[in-house]
Formats: C-alpha cells, sequence, structure tokens
C-alpha cells in the first residue's frame, strides 16, 4: 500500500479520503478531558464520535492508546518501583483506556476490537498482525493496546511499529496544541508553529513530537506524521480530507 503525502493534498475541496489506512495516536492525557486524571466520559464519547466519523468515509482506523492519564512507566521514581515493572503497569493502564475507547466505539454502533501485545485473552485478542489487518479489511475499528509489551518502549514507538506492520498510510498524532513548535507553546508566547519538517530535523533539532526511537523508526520506512490539535472538533476529519491542519513531519 502506497504511502500517501499530506502536503501534496488539496487543501480544500478534496471529494474523498486521502488515507486508506490509518493509525491514530492518542495520548493518555487526551482521555482525562478537563478533569485532568482518569477517563473523562464526554471527552472519550467525543473522541468516539469523530473517529465514527472517519470511519464512515470509509477509512480503516486504527487506534494506539497510551496510559499516562492512569499511570506512566517513566516518571514512577518517587515510587522507588523498579522500570521494568512501572512499564508493565502503564501498559496495562492502557488497557484500561482501550477498553474505554471501545466501549465508547460501539455505543455509537462502531464494530470494534481491542487486540493486547500482553496477552490477556479475557479482556482482548492477542496482536498477531494478520488478524489485525483483516479486522481493518472488515471495516472493524482496531484498538492495539499495551504498547509493543516491551518495557522501555514507548506508546509512540509502538505508534509507529503497529503503522508500519499494519501498512498504514499515515500516523495522526493528536495533541493539546496546534502542530509543531520550536518552543513549548504552553511556555513560550512567541513559540513559531512549523508547518512542514522532516524526520532528520525534527531529529537534530530535539522537538517533542514523538520520542527519538520512533521518530527514526517512521523516518526509515518513510513514514509520514500529521500532528494536530485533538480539542479542537472536526480536525480528525479535516486531516483525513486533506485539508492543512497541523505540522507534517514527511521524507521529502
Amino acid at each position: 500500500m502506497a504511502k500517501s503525502d499530506p502536503a501534496r493534498k488539496s487543501s480544500s475541496g478534496a471529494a474523498g479520503p486521502v488515507y486508506r489506512r490509518l493509525v491514530l495516536k492518542l495520548s493518555g492525557e487526551s482521555l482525562q478531558g478537563p478533569q485532568g486524571y482518569g477517563i473523562h466520559g464526554e471527552t472519550v464519547q467525543a473522541i468516539a464520535a469523530e473517529v465514527k466519523e472517519i470511519r464512515d468515509l470509509g477509512v480503516e482506523v486504527s487506534i494506539v492508546v497510551g496510559g499516562g492519564n492512569i499511570f506512566r512507566g517513566s516518571r514512577q521514581k518517587a515510587l522507588a518501583i523498579e522500570r521494568a515493572t512501572a512499564d508493565s503497569m502503564g501498559m496495562l493502564a492502557t488497557v484500561i483506556n482501550g477498553l474505554a475507547m471501545q466501549d465508547a466505539l460501539e455505543k455509537l454502533g462502531v464494530q470494534t476490537r481491542l487486540l493486547s501485545a500482553i496477552e490477556m485473552r479475557q479482556l482482548a485478542e492477542p496482536f498477531i498482525r494478520r488478524r489485525a489487518m483483516r479486522h481493518l479489511e472488515k471495516g472493524r475499528v482496531v484498538i492495539l493496546a499495551a504498547g509493543t509489551g516491551n518495557p522501555y518502549f514507548s506508546t509512540d514507538t509502538a505508534a509507529a511499529l503497529r503503522a508500519m506492520e499494519i501498512k498504514a498510510e499515515v500516523i495522526l498524532k493528536a495533541t493539546r496544541v496546534d502542530g509543531i513548535y520550536d518552543a513549548d507553546p504552553e511556555k513560550v508566547a512567541k513559540a513559531r508553529m512549523i508547518p512542514r519538517l522532516t524526520h532528520m530535523e525534527v531529529i537534530q533539532r530535539g522537538l517533542a513530537v514523538m520520542d527519538s526511537t520512533a521518530i527514526s523508526l517512521c523516518m526509515d520506512n518513510k513514514m509520514p506524521i500529521v500532528v494536530f490539535n485533538l480539542a479542537v472538533p472536526g480536525n480528525i476529519r479535516r486531516v483525513v480530507l486533506g485539508e492543512r491542519v497541523g505540522s507534517v513531519v514527511a521524507t521529502d
């Protein structure tokens, strides 16, 4: 499946989706909404409604969800938990978030499958690449939980890895800012948004788009990334229809 370059698509008047298959990367924090922790029902429902919109356009959607709203392994030094154990706890948190997304989508009539990198058959199917691709071909939204199943790897890296495995055309990286900036826009008033850059530029400039392992994997496999603001209603649809939303990371 050929990968699409979002920068080369029409910014308006698109007749239909510019992607056939994509990975939507959601942070755990994106599910916590205004309450600042845990899972906020209205926020999860709103995200599910936007996912249904693009699924109804014929797009094959897979979702990689983080767990930072519940437990983030890399930030638990104060608890004196060994890193590998803490990361395992974080992976379990992503399964909880995956179940919440599954419930919200199925209440909207969207067929889903929750696939976990850690085997837990009572809750989710084990991740098997060909099975995941078959679910997508049947129009099911595939929710990918438990990261890569290994400690020391982030869910950003899981999103990059899964995108390559299932032959996605793009990774949509949902954030709480409008795109990629040359400084943290929540801390630096004069931070400037960068509409387009290469994977290598992201690495060289140390920009906090995804971790370096994920960016390197995307660069090696020429996987484009679109970084956009999830808080703006309709942004997922706009990206899928080829509108110029957010920032694009692509290999020139």
